[in-house]
C-alpha cells in the first residue's frame, strides 16, 4: 500500500495572515516527517511571522465566481524518502471560504489513500458534517478521518505560553475566548478545554464565546474585573488569525495572547493524528 498522504483541513479565512499560518503549519508537520526541521522551535512558533515558502497548496489567490477565493492546489509537499520509510505527502483543504475543498484534494490524490486530520479545536458541525460529506463526496475508496486536534493538553500548554508571552503573569485573571458553535458536542469539547488550561496555570479560566453563544467575551471580561482583578487577559481558543481575534482586542481585557498558531507541540499531535489514522486505513486496505 502507498504511504497515505496527510489532508489537513480547515476551516479558511479571508485573513492572509491566517491563511499564511495555515501554510506554515502544513510545511512544519512536513518537516516533522521528514526529521528534524530546519528551523528552530521558536522560529516555527507562529507568535513571530511565519514563513510559508515552499507550500504548494495555499499559493496564489483567483478569482471565482461568487467572489471565494481560490487557492492552488498545485504538487504538494515533498513526498521524499526519509530512512527506509517514504515521507508521506502533506496537503491542505479548506471547508469554507478558501479553496480547494477537502473533496477536490481527495480526488486529486487517488488512488492514493490518505488521512484526514481536521484542524478544528472543537468538534461541531465542520467535523461532524462537512467533513464525512467532502470524503463521501471524493469518492476516494481509502481515507480515515482523524480526531479534531482539540481539546487537547498540548493545545492548553501553547496557550499558556501565548499567555505568558501577553504578559500574563500568576495571579492575573484568565478568559478563555472560543469562537463558539450551536453545536452542544463543541461547547462540551471548549469547557474541557479551559479545564485543560486552568490545569496548566493553576488557577480558575473563565470561558467566553467570540461570536455564537453567551457569554460574551467583554461582558466576562469586565464581569472579572467588578468582581476584584486588577489584570484580566484572554486567552485565544483560535487556531490563526482573522476576524474573531480581531475582536478580542476589543474586549476591554489588559492583554490578548496570540492564537495558538504554529508550535513544536501542535506540530507533534498532528503527526501523532496521522499515525494514529494510518494505522487504521492499513487492515482496511489489505482485507
Amino acid at each position: 500500500m502507498s504511504t497515505p498522504a496527510l489532508v489537513l483541513v480547515a476551516h479558511g479565512t479571508r485573513s492572509a495572515r491566517g491563511v499564511q499560518m495555515i501554510a506554515a503549519l502544513a510545511e512544519a508537520v512536513a518537516h516533522e516527517f521528514s526529521g528534524p526541521s530546519p528551523v528552530s522551535g521558536n522560529a516555527l512558533d507562529f507568535g513571530a511571522p511565519g514563513n510559508a515558502a515552499g507550500i504548494h497548496e495555499c499559493g496564489r489567490s483567483a478569482a471565482v465566481p461568487g467572489g471565494r477565493p481560490e487557492f492552488s492546489s498545485a504538487p504538494a509537499i515533498s513526498g521524499a524518502v526519509f530512512g527506509a520509510a517514504p515521507v508521506p505527502r502533506v496537503r491542505t483543504a479548506f471547508v469554507d471560504v478558501l479553496g480547494p475543498s477537502p473533496a477536490e484534494v481527495l480526488r486529486d490524490l487517488d488512488p492514493v489513500p490518505a488521512v484526514v486530520v481536521p484542524a478544528f479545536l472543537a468538534s461541531g458541525y465542520h467535523v461532524y458534517q462537512d467533513v464525512p460529506r467532502e470524503v463521501a463526496a471524493s469518492e476516494h475508496a481509502a481515507v480515515a478521518v482523524t480526531h479534531a486536534m482539540g481539546p487537547d493538553p498540548a493545545l492548553a500548554a501553547v496557550m499558556r505560553m501565548r499567555l505568558v508571552d501577553a504578559g500574563w503573569r500568576p495571579g492575573d485573571a484568565v478568559v478563555m475566548a472560543a469562537a463558539g458553535s450551536s453545536d452542544a458536542r463543541a461547547r462540551k469539547d471548549v469547557k474541557r478545554a479551559a479545564g485543560m488550561l486552568a490545569e496548566q496555570i493553576g488557577a480558575p479560566v473563565r470561558l467566553a464565546y467570540i461570536a455564537t453563544g453567551a457569554p460574551r467575551v467583554p461582558e466576562v471580561v469586565a464581569a472579572v474585573r467588578a468582581s476584584g482583578a486588577r489584570r484580566v487577559f484572554v486567552a485565544s481558543y483560535l487556531l490563526a488569525h482573522g476576524l474573531f481575534h480581531e475582536r478580542l482586542h476589543q474586549a476591554g481585557a489588559d492583554g490578548v495572547a496570540e492564537p495558538i498558531g504554529v508550535h513544536p507541540s501542535v506540530v507533534r499531535l498532528i503527526a501523532d493524528r496521522y499515525h494514529a489514522g494510518a494505522h487504521t486505513l492499513v487492515p482496511a486496505r489489505v482485507a
